[in-house]
């Protein structure tokens, strides 16, 4: 319950707080700032960063960085208690139905618990490893001003422009794609990790069932569940993996999906 209030409330407070006493970027301001040093960048044609966004990206790292902390400390506790809890239902079958029952749906809450707190940890190491990118939702939604507006435009004429041979691509451009492919790179190898895993897990889970008398039927469906509950998660992930991979390779098309709302 602590670590799931902090993923809620202390990645703000730590982010802003980061560095030398703080940039000045919090999750308040955190749009505006953005939405402000992004136009002065695109005008700025250069590669570089401006101090304005570079403070905010670097303000979005430390946000991601301390909710994949908090994230995997979470996942930690889940699959320790997750542990606990499934080797008391296997040793539940002198307790009642009633408390058999309760004690199997505690272990189902532990186990979704678990699921979420490694999409979250997935998440935001992803947006650690690609903060820019993980920013740029922030400048769609809500009211615009004419400044963003038609920075956006601009922004969707030059990739528009870009997938044509030839033409030049300006250095801020340059930077988005090459770090949208970052962000989609660092989904796919995450998923394929993960897809190992996930692999590994099932088929432990199904040589544990294979080994467990066939008198034990709650003993097998606990592993077998486990097991085809692992193999989905890999075939999911898997699929994951690829679609991330085919974006990493050509970016550009997708960047300019979303920013013209489609993705």
């Amino acid at each position: 319950m602590a670590f799931g209030a902090a993923f809620v409330v202390a990645p703000g407070p730590l982010a802003a707080s980061g560095g030398s006493g703080g940039n000045g970027v919090n999750q308040r301001n955190l749009t505006e700032a953005l939405r402000q040093a992004f136009v002065a960048y695109w005008s700025s044609g250069d590669r570089d960063f401006p101090p304005g966004l570079d403070r905010v990206v670097d303000y979005w790292f430390r946000y991601h960085v301390a909710k994949a902390v908090i994230a995997a400390l979470l996942l930690i506790v889940l699959v320790a208690l997750g542990v606990l809890l499934w080797q008391a239902f296997l040793r539940a079958g002198s307790l009642r139905a009633q408390r058999r029952a309760a004690l199997a749906s505690a272990c189902v809450l532990v186990t979704l618990l678990a699921l979420f707190s490694s999409a979250a940890v997935m998440a935001n190491v992803q947006g650690a490893v690609a903060p820019f990118s993980s920013l740029l939702p922030m400048l769609g939604g809500g009211a615009t001003d004419a400044g963003l507006a038609d920075t956006l435009d601009q922004v969707r004429e030059q990739l528009a422009a870009s997938r044509s041979a030839g033409d030049r691509t300006p250095p801020a451009l340059g930077v988005m794609i090459d770090d949208f492919a970052r962000y989609h790179v660092a989904m796919a190898v995450i998923a394929a990790i993960v897809v190992t895993v996930l692999v590994g897990m099932s088929v432990a889970s199904w040589k544990r069932r294979a080994r467990t008398e066939p008198s034990d039927r709650r003993t097998r469906r606990v592993w077998g569940s486990f097991g085809v509950l692992s193999a989905l998660l890999s075939l999911v992930l898997a699929v994951v993996a690829v679609a991330n991979t085919t974006t990493a390779t050509d970016p550009a098309p997708a960047l300019l999906a979303f920013f013209e709302g489609g993705w």
